[in-house]
Order: C-alpha cells, then structure tokens, then sequence
C-alpha cells in the first residue's frame, strides 16, 4: 500500500476517492493528524498532511516519528514524499518538478531515530542513498508515460526552518553541493529507512532561494501561492500515473 505525505500546497488529494480516515496512536505520540484511506486508480493509498490538514504545524515542530510509525502500523509498503523547495541550481526555477536522489541535512533538535540507545544496543542505518531507487524510477517512469517534465537528481539541504534562509546561507548549500532547499526532508527520510520503508520524493520548486533570483526585491509569498497551485496540478497527475503503474 502506498502513502503519499503532502507538505505545504498539498493538503488533500483530489483523485483521491476516501473510504475512511483512522486515528492511529502511536508510542510516539500523535501524527500529523488522521491518515486518510481511499483509492486512487484502483490501488489503495493512504494520505497524510505533514503539517496537519489546516497547515498549523511548522516543520521543526511536526512529530516525523509519529507520522512514519503510523504509516508502517498500518500496512503501508512505501513512502512518496511531496515537499515545495527553493531551487538553488539556475535551471531550478519556479514550478520545476524533481525527484532528488541525496541530502544534506542541516536541521537540529529534532527528534531524528527510533533507536536511542538506552537498554537496547545502538543501531546503525545505511544512508548512503537515502532515497530508494526502485521507487524513484517508477516516480520517474509514471512522469515519462504522462509527458510530465521532470529532473532525474538532485541534492536536497534539509534546513531548520521555519523562517527562510539568508542569501550567505544559500551560498553555503550551494558551496556544500546543494541544488534546493527545504525544511522537512530530514529526519524524515531516515526515519522511513529505519522503519525498512522505502522512501522517495518529489520537490516542487515554489521560488528561487534566497539571493537567487533576478530581483532584489526579496522573495513573493504571493507569488509562491501561485507556482504552488499550478504545480500541485501536475504532481497529483504524476501520483496518479504512479498509482495506476501496476507495480504495487
């Protein structure tokens, strides 16, 4: 069973035609909010809003153990992440659609493993490629068989969020290799990789980051709600031609 965890521009999913909605408790404390079942092209999916389905929850605040742990409670086989970010990369601009393959993660103070020691031995993950190829290509593959333009990599910096970054910040990403910016990739990709949930991601690009783009003028919330809009269209036409690849 897939789930598909919406950020910011994607609270619901449209095509999603809802069978029920559960509450799930967790040893973690709450998620995000209910998980939302339904069908999607005849494959069951259950949908989750990151930061709550009225977008009350900042992303250093949004309780990741919860949400991946209810996933995986209740059947889920993997895990599509949808997250607006700010391209660093010239060729990222705005309303641009990619499905990165690695992370930085700048983020602190989260709570950011399941295994903390204590009685039990410490374990470690491999996280050489936090996202899972397999589900990355049929992201990709879905995007081909539609006609959806998409980039095939890039390197995604968690950031702490949630204020915006500085211009000399985004200069550091970039110097550190970084192609786009946002808030809540991390620890959510790990989490899932702990949980031996494969994860992947699609970025949508709702601005150019800071000090990126040609204007001085700083960045237009107006104009992200714009970009976002238009762009979640055509993602949820990607989830769609995901759904119905027959390999789930």
């Amino acid at each position: 069973m897939l789930a598909i965890v919406g950020g910011s521009g994607l609270t619901q999913l449209a095509s999603l035609e809802v069978t029920r909605r559960e509450v799930v408790r967790t040893p973690y404390g709450e998620p995000s909010g209910a998980l939302t079942f339904g069908m999607v092209c005849d494959q069951e999916v259950v949908f989750l809003a990151r930061h709550g389905y009225g977008h009350t929850i900042p992303p250093h605040r949004v309780n990741y153990r919860a949400n991946l742990w209810a996933l995986k409670q209740v059947g889920v086989t993997d895990v599509v992440s949808v997250a607006s970010v700010g391209g660093i990369r010239a060729d990222f601009g705005p309303g641009a659609l990619i499905v990165p393959d690695q992370i930085i993660d700048y983020t602190w103070g989260r709570e950011c493993t399941f295994f903390e020691g204590g009685e039990s031995p410490v374990r470690h993950v491999d996280f050489t490629h936090p996202y899972d190829q397999k589900l990355r290509q049929r992201l990709l593959d879905a995007a081909a068989k539609i006609g959806e333009a998409v980039y095939d990599g890039g390197v995604y910096a968690a950031s702490q969020g949630p204020r915006l970054e500085t211009a000399a910040e985004i200069d550091r990403f970039e110097r550190d290799g970084a192609d786009v910016v946002g808030m809540t990739g991390m620890p959510e990709a790990v989490l899932a990789r702990e949980l031996e949930l494969p994860y992947a991601a699609i970025n949508v690009v709702a601005n150019y980051a800071a000090g990126r783009a040609s204007s001085e003028a700083g960045i237009s919330f107006d104009s992200i709600e714009v970009v976002l809009h238009e762009a979640m269209t055509r993602v949820r036409g990607l989830l769609n031609g995901l759904c119905s690849d027959g390999d789930h």
